[in-house]
């Protein structure tokens, strides 16, 4: 099966606040996704309120790419709460507030057959065959997210039987990077069990990425090499996307709407290359990629079931991530002078020196990457400043902030 041409190809971003949602436009997403404060399987994530889904709206449209919104309704419902879903979709509706509803639940699907609204079954539905894909076709889904459990001759397989299948073309969508959970493709009840937050309301608490100690009845321990049983590393296709390509996917999906603008940033433009370049990267551009992709957070990486089935070797040692850098927080913008490229700051924790890198972000701008390039205490230079201190300071390459942007110390760990 031949490669669809680039322009085919869609790099779909997690955004989960409106710094990701710049941070993941600036990166290059053709679409995101993100959720209400209800309903989606990220409850935890800040998500949106329909209010803010105008301005999503008029920003997305602002942009070259003319960036998709698809909203998650993703969740299992209950009787009592399908008349509030069903006002939200026809809020949606009469304000053409989104391009797409990710969605799984039978009634949520008739409610977007009902109101008009495009929908995409979610990966929550485990659709890993082609007679459950012509069975979502038939009922009207513009695009299925297949199942995690698929490897790429599956997904072929599939892609190759829809286009041959008659009516409306179907899409496919599939995870290319980011978490993956134990239960795979969802419906896991540990969290529910442990604490009463249930995973399938986006409530999971995650007990599977804790230390376990694994005993019988009768006391005795078994010795683990790796005491993280049930945590999974995160899912990277970069080193594959060319097979991803060929196996007809369409849409090339990101997750992470609890993680941060940095990780967005950073992951979409690593994806972004690699959709946009006309043949398969080389090895040194995997390496330099994946290098790129160790800078956030991660927990180790994984092919997930796409090129072969998982071992121990895809669970991760670590419980707080194994990213090589951290951020910490030291200052707030408050006042910017253009001219000067010049901001001051009052640094409310920790020190900053010359030559430090530097994330700066906020809810108007996404995240940028940039270095100290000089500091001013009472006039003078200094090549190092401390918490208390109020300074004037110059960042590499920045020439707009605004009073309240967020100023953060980069540190390798």
């Amino acid at each position: 099966m031949k490669a669809p041409k680039k322009q085919d190809y869609e790099l779909l971003a997690p955004v989960g606040n409106f710094a990701m949602l710049h941070a993941a436009i600036e990166a290059g997403a053709d679409a995101i996704y993100f959720g209400l404060k209800d309903f989606n399987m990220r409850d935890g994530a800040q998500n949106f309120t329909i209010k803010d889904l105008g301005k999503i709206k008029e920003i997305c449209k602002k942009t070259e790419r003319k960036v998709k919104r698809y909203i998650t309704l993703n969740t299992i419902v209950y009787n009592n709460e399908i008349k509030r879903i069903e006002s939200i979709l026809k809020n949606l509706k009469s304000k053409n507030l989104i391009d797409a509803v990710i969605c799984w639940d039978m009634s949520v699907i008739e409610l977007c057959k009902k109101y008009k609204l495009p929908f995409h079954v979610s990966t929550q539905a485990s659709v890993s065959n082609i007679s459950a894909a012509e069975f979502y076709k038939k009922l009207g889904a513009e695009r299925i997210v297949f199942a995690r459990e698929l490897n790429l001759k599956q997904i072929t397989e599939i892609s190759k039987k829809l286009k041959k299948s008659k009516g409306k073309k179907l899409e496919i969508e599939c995870f290319a990077h980011g978490a993956m959970c134990v239960s795979v493709s969802g419906r896991c009840f540990t969290s529910q069990f442990l604490q009463c937050l249930s995973a399938n309301r986006g409530q999971c608490a995650h007990p599977c990425r804790r230390s376990w100690v694994i005993k019988d009845e009768d006391g005795h321990e078994l010795k683990l090499k790796n005491n993280k049983v049930m945590s999974a590393k995160d899912l990277c296709t970069l080193p594959f996307v060319d097979k991803m390509k060929k196996a007809g996917i369409k849409s090339f999906k990101i997750e992470g709407r609890n993680r941060s603008p940095e990780y967005v940033s950073v992951v979409l433009k690593e994806y972004r290359k690699a959709l946009d370049s006309k043949k398969p990267l080389s090895k040194q551009e995997i390496i330099a990629s994946l290098n790129n992709l160790k800078k956030v957070y991660n927990r180790g990486f994984s092919s997930g079931f796409y090129i072969k089935m998982p071992t121990a070797d895809d669970f991760s040692f670590s419980e707080h991530g194994e990213q090589e850098e951290k951020k910490h927080f030291i200052a707030k913008v408050i006042r910017f002078w253009p001219k000067a490229r010049a901001a001051h700051l009052k640094l409310s924790s920790g020190k900053v020196k010359v030559g430090d890198e530097i994330y700066i972000q906020s809810k108007n701008m996404g995240v940028k990457r940039t270095k100290v390039e000089s500091i001013e205490l009472e006039h003078k230079s200094v090549s190092e400043a401390i918490k208390g201190q109020d300074i004037g300071i110059i960042f590499e390459n920045i020439t707009s902030l605004k009073s309240g942007d967020d100023v953060y110390l980069i540190i390798k760990k």
